[in-house]
C-alpha cells in the first residue's frame, strides 16, 4: 500500500491478504480457531503471535485484520481493533483505560447509549463524569483538571448536528495530558481526519456509513498502536466485544464503496437543506454544510463536506412531526442511520426517549425535531418526497 494513496484508493485496497489461491476479493476466514503444527509451535504462539499468526477469533481472525488494517489507513491511525457494535467500540475504548478515581469529560450531547455508559456504567465503578457543553470551550477548560483521564465528544452531536471544535479541544485536554476519545460516526472516516487535528483515538458505528446498507452491526476504535494492542486488545478479548469474520467482510466491501455513497448522500443532504430554508412548516433546518447552520465555518474547516444528515424542526411539535414522517413514501422510519435508504427517525421519542424532558430541551431535541438520514435515492425524488409530507403535516 502506497502512503500518498487517496482515501478513495486506500478503501479499495488497503490491508489486503490473499491466500495461495490469488483471489480477487477478499477471503472469508470463517473459523472460530487455529491448529498448530506441533505443541511447541502453540507454545510460541500463545507467548507472542507475530503479525500474520491467530490463536482464537475472539483475539483476532485474518479477514478482521484485513478490515482492521484497511479502516486504520484510511483514518491515519496507526492500529485498529474491529468490535461487534458501535456500542462495543465506545464502551471498550472508555471501559479500557479507566479505572475507578479517574475523572472523565464530556459533552452532554451525545446518543442516548453513549450518555447510558458515561452516566450509569462507569460511574457505577467509580469514574467521576463531568458533562459539559461541547460547543463552549470555556466549558472545556473549566472542567478539566490534572487529574483528567480522559475527554470523549461526538465531533458532530447525534442529533443537533452541533460540531465541536475538535483542534480546541484536544489542546485543552492535551494540556491537563488527557487522552482524547472523538465519536467520528456523523464526521465519516472520508470527511474527517480528526487523528491529524488531534484526537488520540477514533471510534465509529462500522453499522453507519461503512456498511452502510442495513445488512450487519459492527464498531472499530483505532489510535496508536500500543493503545490498540496493550489497551484495547487485552480487554475486548478477554470481555468477548470482538467482531465476527464474517461482519469484516461484509464491513470491506462496505468500505469499497464508501466515498462514493457518502459523497453523494453529502450532496443530497446539501441540496435538501438548502430546499427547505425559510419553509413555513420548520422551525430549524441544521446541515452542517450549509452556510445558515451556525458552525459552518467549523464545518468547513474541520470536514471536507457536512456529512449525510439533516435535521429539521417542525414547527407543530410532535404531532406535526409524527403526520410528517407518516406521509412520506420515499423515507422510511427506522432509528438507524448512513444507509443506502433514506431513513428518518424522531429522537424525543425513540433514541433519546429516556432523556428527561428538560435534559432534551437543553440539548435541543424538541417534539418536533426529525433526524433526516439521507440516502442513495435521486435528491430531487427525495426534496419532493418531504415538501409534500411538510405540506400533509400542515
Amino acid at each position: 500500500m502506497s502512503e500518498t494513496w487517496d482515501k478513495r484508493t486506500t478503501a479499495v485496497h488497503g490491508g489486503t491478504r490473499r491466500s495461495q489461491y490469488g483471489e480477487v476479493s477478499e477471503a472469508i476466514f470463517l473459523t472460530q480457531g487455529f491448529v498448530y503444527d506441533s505443541a511447541e509451535a502453540a507454545e510460541a504462539r500463545f507467548l507472542e503471535a507475530g503479525d500474520d499468526e491467530f490463536i482464537y477469533a475472539r483475539y483476532g481472525n485474518p479477514t478482521v485484520r484485513m478490515f482492521e488494517e484497511r479502516i486504520a489507513a484510511l483514518e491515519g491511525a496507526e492500529d485498529a481493533f474491529a468490535t461487534a457494535s458501535g456500542m462495543a467500540a465506545v464502551s471498550g475504548a472508555l471501559t479500557a483505560m479507566l479505572r475507578a478515581g479517574d475523572h472523565v469529560v464530556a459533552s452532554r450531547a451525545l446518543f442516548g447509549s453513549c450518555l447510558y455508559i458515561l452516566d450509569e456504567i462507569l460511574t457505577r465503578y467509580g469514574v467521576e463524569v463531568s458533562f459539559v457543553d461541547g460547543t463552549d470551550l470555556d466549558q472545556w477548560r473549566d472542567a478539566l483538571r490534572a487529574d483528567t483521564k480522559a475527554v470523549f465528544f461526538e465531533s458532530v452531536s447525534n442529533p443537533t448536528l452541533e460540531v465541536i471544535d475538535l483542534r480546541a479541544v484536544c489542546e485543552l485536554a492535551h494540556g491537563v495530558g488527557a487522552t482524547v476519545i472523538v465519536d467520528n460516526v456523523f464526521a465519516t472516516p472520508v470527511f474527517s481526519d480528526a487523528i491529524k487535528q488531534g484526537a488520540d483515538v477514533v471510534v465509529y458505528s462500522a453499522t453507519k456509513h461503512i456498511d452502510g446498507q442495513g445488512r450487519t452491526l459492527g464498531g472499530v476504535i483505532l489510535g496508536t498502536r500500543e493503545f490498540i494492542r496493550k489497551t484495547v486488545e487485552p480487554y475486548m478479548k478477554h470481555t468477548g466485544g470482538s467482531m465476527s469474520p464474517f461482519t469484516a467482510w461484509v464491513m470491506l466491501k462496505g468500505l469499497e464503496t464508501l466515498s462514493l455513497r457518502v459523497n453523494a448522500q453529502a450532496d443530497a443532504a446539501w441540496a435538501l437543506a438548502d430546499a427547505l430554508q425559510g419553509h413555513d412548516a420548520l422551525r430549524r433546518v441544521l446541515y452542517p454544510g450549509h452556510a445558515s447552520h451556525p458552525q459552518h465555518a467549523l464545518s468547513k474547516a474541520q470536514m471536507r463536506k457536512g456529512g449525510t444528515v439533516v435535521a429539521l424542526d417542525l414547527k407543530g411539535g410532535q404531532a406535526a412531526a409524527f403526520r410528517f414522517l407518516d406521509a412520506l413514501k420515499i423515507a422510511r422510519i427506522s432509528n438507524n442511520l448512513g444507509d443506502a435508504k433514506s431513513i428518518v427517525t424522531h429522537p424525543a421519542t425513540t433514541t433519546h426517549q429516556r432523556l428527561p424532558d428538560d435534559q432534551k430541551a437543553r440539548l435541543g431535541i424538541t417534539p418536533g425535531l426529525i433526524r433526516f438520514s439521507l440516502g442513495l435515492e435521486d435528491p430531487q425524488d427525495l426534496i419532493a418526497d418531504v415538501q409534500q409530507a411538510l405540506r400533509a403535516a400542515g
